[in-house]
């Protein structure tokens, strides 16, 4: 369990991040259009997963624009933002704030926040997923991965990009 807080609150998920070097697990989550995406619709790309709450926050919008803005600049590279959030509500987000270099998908019937151990297990939070980065190579490999100490901090762009390096 990763033992995290919101505004200095513990919080806790229901494990830890897939390890470096592991496998990232096949899912089905659903994008604006609902319409199912896996990992094999990526299939030969490096992956950035952005995972967060909702993206109603300012931090999850900040993360999603950020990751937005750096998407364009990387070769053979998806950034896959990842929450509980309603297709719908994703996809008017990005609508809004012209997001075009991400894919915004919603994890509101699958299992990707168990799968990878970022499902809010209390507090007020509990069944949202947590604020954390997961980066693959093109074979699906976990080569970073950051579970963020305090969910209304933003992850370290530089750290998760340099592993694509």
């Amino acid at each position: 369990m990763s033992n995290i807080t919101l505004k200095g609150n513990a919080v806790n998920t229901i494990g830890t991040l897939p390890s470096v070097g592991a496998t990232i697990k096949d899912f089905a989550l659903v994008d604006s259009g609902l319409n199912v995406k896996t990992l094999e619709s990526f299939e030969g790309k490096k992956k950035v997963f952005n995972i967060f709450p909702s993206i109603d926050t300012p931090t999850c919008a900040s993360s999603a624009r950020k990751f937005n803005e750096e998407a364009s600049a990387l070769d053979n590279t998806v950034v896959i933002n990842v929450s509980k959030d309603l297709p719908f509500a994703l996809g008017r987000f990005c609508a809004a704030e012209g997001l075009s270099n991400v894919e915004t998908l919603s994890d509101f019937r699958s299992s990707f926040g168990d799968d990878n151990e970022v499902t809010i297990t209390d507090s007020p939070m509990k069944g949202l997923l947590s604020r954390a980065v997961i980066v693959t190579d093109a074979d699906n490999k976990v080569i970073y991965t950051e579970q963020v100490s305090e969910i209304a901090n933003e992850p370290n762009y530089e750290a998760a990009l340099a592993a694509l390096k």
